[in-house]
């Protein structure tokens, strides 16, 4: 009997130990027990250690206390919230989000005074007063609101407020919220019930964390009262779903002053509206404000503003703002803004990104990305990445990728890379280093290829080129002159070209160039081509000397019989020369020495 006895007992242990384990597993992050022993730890360490014990994760202003104090923490079994209570003295309070527990200083503690509660047909009113329990002093600008309903007030400077709500209750339940404050909940009851039915926890509170970008905007606080800002202070992260709002404007709302507290489904704003977020469609006449976050599509006559992320179609007649995240289409006619990152498409006459862009960029003026580029940028005057570009850049004007650029550039006027690793195309091409290639009248890299050549060669005994760029291509610019008596030629061309490293001191390249050559006169284009193939040798740094083989191409406007000016060269093609559609062919020599 003994061992069957056993087996039981072990089993019932197991059992008991496994519900425990559920139980910690699905209660709120508050209720959790933890076993911890610390000694001489600083506060923020000991936060990480609750919190990894918990599951979950502590958020906090960095200013709420000194995170390199010491401190002592050992429990056994304990919940999270009597653990905090033990830490901070009191001192902190504590709201659940999701996996997040939040701290704020809350020091201070109120109490919620009925003066007067009438119960009627279809209408419960209560008005009363919240008072500073330690002092006894009334409390102003407080937000009194009821969770389920939806509905809220401000107290007054004697800490008056006042509430009316339609429809039979049975109870109601009243949260008073203040910065410094501890939220206290308090339920009226008009019968016996110990509990409105199918109310829910009005500790438990639902939603996602609030941003206060709204509150930081000016356009944002010109747009929402005061009240309605003293209201995200003191209830910052309460959310609530409903699927249907409309409003004339932010302070005339079908949700009132609690319309900053929820998300809809529909909301349709005549002049201008101010939610939470929006799940579905959203559309006004003149603006639309969100504290968080916004889904699918949103159409406002001037402006939108989202202070969370947003996924699907926003457009404005003016401009959009997004606090965060942009997973979708922004189109406006002025100005589209992201402060997070974009995976979609901008399309205005300024576009800006904060983070990330992924997508596509087209503007009238210009598009911005302080973060990294993977994607198309493509602007009437200029496109600029803070950061690696690794896609596209088109511009009629210029482009400018201040870090790596291993993409494309391609623009009517210039193009700026620090790092270039990819392909430049403008008539100015500029970059600190390059391993890439630029394309373009004027190529310069910084810390590149920098050469003075000296020449000579079978037409023209005196040129000059300057070849910049790096090995990968360069570019030419040259101006000649034939000092022999009877025989003067002057020219000036352009060209490219590209090293061949064999060695440390021998090497080889291949050059293409055009030159105009002036006979004495202006009537005719006389333009001869030439592909250059020369050895180098390099005697020491900064000088070396080269030779080879020249391809000539010579192509006239001038008739058979023309003559050049006195003193000038008539006949440029040698006697062996020979005919190709029309124009004159031979191989030459080009002979001289780089400096630098």
């Amino acid at each position: 009997m003994k061992k069957p006895l056993f087996i039981l007992l072990l089993l019932v242990s197991t059992i008991c130990a496994a519900q425990n384990s559920l139980v910690n597993y699905y209660a709120s992050n508050l209720a959790k027990r933890v076993t911890i022993d610390i000694k001489s730890e600083k506060i923020g360490l000991v936060l990480q250690k609750i919190g990894k014990a918990g599951g979950f994760y502590f958020t906090y202003n960095g200013a709420l206390f000194a995170r390199d104090s010491i401190v002592n923490v050992n429990v056994h079994n304990k919940p999270v919230r009597e653990v905090l209570d033990e830490l901070f003295n009191g001192k902190v309070d504590y709201k659940e989000n999701a996996e997040y527990i939040i701290l704020r200083y809350a020091v201070n503690h109120f109490s919620i005074e009925a003066e007067s509660i009438v119960t009627a047909e279809n209408l419960y009113s209560i008005t009363g007063r919240v008072v500073d329990i330690q002092t006894g002093k009334r409390v102003k600008n407080a937000s009194v609101y009821e969770k389920r309903l939806l509905q809220s007030a401000l107290t007054d400077d004697e800490g008056f407020f006042s509430l009316k709500f339609k429809g039979e209750h049975d109870g109601i339940v009243l949260t008073a919220s203040k910065e410094t404050y501890r939220d206290t909940s308090m339920i009226f009851l008009s019968s016996i019930d110990v509990k409105p039915k199918g109310y829910d926890d009005p500790d438990k509170e639902k939603g996602t964390f609030m941003s206060n970008m709204l509150d930081n905007l000016k356009i944002g606080r010109w747009l929402t009262s005061s009240k309605q800002r003293i209201q995200n202070i003191n209830i910052p992260n309460f959310l609530a779903n409903m699927p249907v709002q409309a409003s004339l404007t932010p302070g005339l709302s079908s949700q009132g002053s609690m319309s900053g507290s929820v998300v809809n489904k529909f909301s349709l704003n005549l002049v201008g509206g101010y939610t939470a977020g929006v799940n579905g469609l959203e559309m006004a006449g003149v603006f639309n404000l969100n504290k968080a976050d916004v889904r699918y599509v949103q159409v406002a006559g001037v402006l939108n503003i989202v202070g969370g992320n947003t996924e699907g179609v926003q457009m404005a007649g003016v401009f959009n703002m997004v606090g965060k995240n942009a997973n979708g289409a922004q189109l406006s006619a002025v100005y589209n803004h992201v402060k997070g990152n974009l995976d979609g498409i901008q399309l205005s006459t300024i576009n800006y990104v904060e983070g990330l862009a992924e997508g596509l960029q087209l503007s009238a003026v210009s598009n911005t990305v302080i973060g990294n580029l993977r994607g198309f940028q493509m602007t009437g005057l200029i496109n600029v990445v803070r950061k690696k570009s690794n896609g596209m850049q088109l511009s009629a004007v210029g482009n400018i990728a201040l870090k790596e650029m291993r993409g494309l550039q391609l623009s009517g006027v210039f193009n700026y890379a620090r790092h270039n690793k990819g392909l430049q195309f403008g008539l100015i091409n500029f970059a600190d280093t390059s391993s890439g290639v630029s394309l373009g009248l004027i190529n310069f890299v910084k810390h590149g290829y920098h050469k003075l050549s000296i020449s000579s060669n079978d037409l023209i005994n005196a040129n000059v080129s300057f070849k910049s760029g790096n090995a990968n291509l360069y570019t030419i610019f040259m101006l000649g002159k034939n000092f022999v008596d009877q025989a003067n030629i002057e020219t000036f061309g352009l060209g490219l070209g590209h090293d061949f490293f064999a060695g440390r001191r021998l090497s080889f390249s291949t050059e293409l160039t055009s030159q105009h050559l002036h006979l004495g006169r202006w009537d005719y284009a006389n333009i001869l081509n030439k592909f250059q193939l020369n050895f180098q040798v390099r005697l020491f740094k900064g000088f070396s000397i080269y030779g080879g083989p020249v391809l000539n191409y010579y192509v006239s406007e001038a008739p058979h019989n023309y003559v050049s000016a006195k003193g000038y060269k008539s006949r440029i093609a040698p006697s062996n020369s020979r005919k190709i559609n029309g124009n004159s062919a031979w191989v030459g020599w080009s002979a001289g020495f780089n400096l630098f």
